[in-house]
């Protein structure tokens, strides 16, 4: 779609000769939230870093607002707009947990968030904001990572493996915290292997299979056979 706040168009991605992503097609509409699914080694992380430049591809293969970011640095992507969570949370241990909720502020965009709108959306964190991320749970990190990510005020975040490794009550907080993250007309692609709580709050979904895209369609639309079939690459 033209207008588009992204549009991913026949995206290839490669590990040295390994490819990982074929012919992918993808678009996401502003203030839209929708659901990346897919088993393990589907290719959803691979899709996470090609968008947030963590992984370079080229030119004319991803669009945000219109610009080509296929090719671009991670850190040029962050100054657009994109954030990413990435999986395994990935904080950095040798800092607190305030002075890794100010990494992400150092892209200098303005917006909403500061750190005393992270305190309030978790305030474990305001608790433990002068001890080492190390001490926190992870649970803890993973809303420390979040925190990290809307410190930046980005247009687009995207959520890898947002409840991997989690318990059961963790995951329930983190969701119930993201209506107050997306509110705001945020977009947000979530990556997500429990493919009910993925689509509990999302208006679409695509389903990865083996490096493609084996379903797309509203949620709501897809039955739960339909995306049975997509993710394990089976017949319906």
């Amino acid at each position: 779609m033209s207008d588009a706040l992204l549009s991913i168009n026949s995206l290839d991605a490669f590990y040295d000769d390994f490819q990982a992503l074929y012919d992918i097609d993808m678009s996401l509409e502003l203030g839209e939230v929708i659901a990346i699914i897919g088993a393990n080694g589907a290719g959803k992380s691979t899709l996470m870093r090609s968008i947030s430049g963590l992984l370079r591809n080229e030119s004319g293969q991803i669009a945000f607002k219109g610009a080509s970011i296929g090719s671009k640095r991670a850190d040029q992507v962050a100054y657009m707009g994109i954030a990413l969570v990435p999986e395994g949370r990935q904080l950095f241990p040798s800092l607190s947990v305030e002075e890794n909720l100010l990494l992400g502020g150092t892209v200098g965009r303005s917006g909403p968030w500061s750190l005393k709108r992270i305190y309030e959306l978790f305030p474990v964190l305001s608790d433990r904001r002068n001890q080492p991320s190390t001490s926190l749970s992870g649970g803890q990190q993973q809303m420390a990572a979040i925190g990290r990510a809307l410190m930046s005020n980005p247009e687009l975040i995207l959520f890898d493996e947002i409840s991997l490794g989690l318990a059961p009550i963790v995951i329930k907080g983190i969701y119930e915290a993201l209506p107050n993250i997306v509110g705001e007309g945020m977009t947000a692609m979530i990556v997500e292997q429990d493919i009910s709580k993925a689509l509990e709050v999302s208006s679409r979904v695509y389903c990865l299979q083996e490096g493609r895209v084996s379903l797309t369609g509203k949620v709501g639309e897809v039955s739960r056979e339909d995306i049975t079939a997509a993710y394990f690459g089976v017949a319906a």
